[in-house]
């Protein structure tokens, strides 16, 4: 079931095209972006898996720079989720840090639930 706010238009596309890599492989982000957007909820991790060569972090940076710009276009749900998923992403990948404050991890815990 693919929700309305879960499509990234070409016209969006061009907004992000200041990325610094190459046109193919940018391209090939933004159709596993829009993979994702449109994938029935629970089949991100088989989208994710399907494209094991695309998942680093300009791969993140991209979705992130994608979820940027559908908050500052009023899109939160599409925000929300490709912000979800490119942290979990981040965490596979090591690029996000883990934390030792115990008082930020229990704040973590508690937006979890």
């Amino acid at each position: 079931m693919a929700a309305q706010y879960r499509t990234v238009t070409n016209s969006q596309l061009t907004k992000i095209n200041k990325i610094t890599m190459s046109e193919q492989r940018q391209q090939l982000y933004f159709n596993l972006i829009d993979e994702l957007l449109k994938c029935p909820n629970g089949q991100e991790p088989e989208v994710l898996e399907s494209k094991p060569e695309l998942i680093d972090s300009g791969f993140v940076e991209t979705m992130l720079q994608v979820a940027t710009m559908f908050a500052h276009e009023g899109n939160q749900d599409g925000a929300k989720f490709l912000f979800f998923v490119a942290r979990e992403l981040a965490k596979e990948l090591g690029l996000y840090p883990e934390v030792s404050n115990p008082e930020v991890a229990n704040t973590e815990a508690a937006n979890k639930e």
